[in-house]
């Protein structure tokens, strides 16, 4: 007996340790969230190393968040409630938490709870894998976690896995059949159904999800259908002149930039003229860490194209192939006709430079601190907008539907 209640305590101090590992690694996870979705300001966390391990990718993608609600923020609570569970011999004590004299047998439901989490981490790692393409090694790493705890928590002399689930599911019906826990038990379960509809709906943790869903046909594909040639997007003479501020790492750049070449096809008497505004410390003073390193090398390379009258054709190139490399740029120049020796002068040039630093400073001047924005007489948008809301802003402006 006293080794069994040796062995019962130290199997909850294991997985104590284990669970606050896991709350502070989901901490850190819901910090990457909201670094990568809501602050454009933000460096690249340390497990965003390359195109495949990218914690900040996954971040951005919808299937980082459940029922609104995002991943982390799940992982939060499943590590809170481990813990409740641990402490619920004591807790059940206090008046407010009587309820948890149900969970009879707590390292049972913190088994099961490890079971279903590590098999719900499992489906989410083949999404990550061969849909997102992308790792979090944080999110494997929980992943990992949630396999200990359900393996420490297993008691394997007495039937394992199976008696867990059985164990939990008895205990939880014999809960139930206490009136007003059967009472409690439904009012919660009524209230998460409600509350899950609301943010599922409402997206009020998730609302760059929502921005994603509205945009949708600007964001399920990189390929610029309404791309035009040459330098002018719009017409030539038109009255209404409007000015684009763009990076070309800033991950809804790319949308926006198939938005407007969609609104000067179905417009007229509109011309949209691009700026730079690289979130680059290398051209951009304004930077005191890296962000978007490469955006100011793309910048200089598509006014360099812009000489020999190509710049909106390599500008919806860099956002669908997102170089790394002068080598790789130089390529996508070779594709489209471009002198590259020519090209490569001039992208080293001062004026290109120059020019580049004239777009930061008035950008600057004009309040605008982050991509994509928008330029309309002396107002100033931030962000993106739905298609239509832009639309409307330019005709507003004076822009004319075209006649098909």
């Amino acid at each position: 007996m006293e080794n069994e209640n040796k062995s019962f305590l130290v199997k909850k101090i294991i997985i104590l340790i284990l669970a606050l590992i896991g709350f502070i690694t989901t901490i850190k996870l819901a910090i990457i969230y909201y670094n990568a979705n809501f602050n454009p300001y933000a460096v690249p966390s340390f497990c965003t190393v390359n195109e495949f391990v990218d914690c900040d990718g996954v971040a951005k993608t919808n299937e980082s968040q459940f029922f609104g609600i995002p991943l982390a923020y799940w992982g939060l609570f499943l590590y809170s409630f481990i813990v409740m569970l641990l402490a619920a011999p004591k807790l059940k004590n206090f008046k407010l938490l009587r309820f948890l004299e149900v969970f009879k047998n707590p390292l049972d439901y913190i088994a099961s709870l490890g079971i279903i989490s590590f098999l719900i981490s499992i489906t989410l790692l083949c999404v990550s894998l061969f849909e997102i393409k992308k790792l979090c090694v944080l999110c494997a790493f929980t992943y990992i976690l949630n396999l200990l705890i359900a393996l420490v928590a297993l008691d394997y002399k007495n039937g394992g896995i199976i008696k867990a689930f059985k164990t939990s599911v008895v205990d939880l019906l014999d809960g139930l059949k206490i009136k007003k826990y059967l009472i409690a038990f439904v009012a919660v379960m009524l209230a998460a159904i409600g509350f899950l509809t609301y943010t599922s709906v409402s997206y009020v943790f998730t609302p760059q999800v929502k921005a994603r869903n509205e945009f949708k046909e600007f964001v399920s594909t990189k390929h610029n259908k309404y791309a035009v040639k040459g330098n002018i997007l719009g017409d030539k003479d038109a009255k209404t002149i409007i000015y684009t501020y763009t990076d070309y790492r800033c991950p809804i750049c790319s949308a926006y930039n198939i938005m407007i070449h969609k609104a000067a096809k179905e417009l007229k008497n509109i011309r949209i003229v691009h700026r730079n505004l690289p979130l680059d410390t290398e051209c951009n003073k304004y930077l005191t860490q890296p962000y978007h390193v490469g955006s100011c090398l793309m910048a200089r390379y598509a006014l360099a194209a812009e000489k020999q009258d190509k710049f909106w054709d390599i500008n919806s190139l860099f956002f669908e192939k997102q170089p790394n490399t002068e080598e790789e740029i130089l390529a996508i120049a070779k594709s489209i006709g471009l002198d590259t020796e020519q090209l490569k002068k001039d992208a080293n040039s001062e004026e290109v430079k120059q020019r580049i630093s004239s777009d930061i400073e008035e950008a600057t001047s004009r309040g605008i601190n982050g991509t994509p924005a928008t330029v309309i007489g002396t107002q100033v948008y931030i962000g993106i907008r739905q298609y239509d809301e832009l639309k409307k802003m330019f005709i507003e402006a004076g822009a004319e539907k075209r006649g098909f």
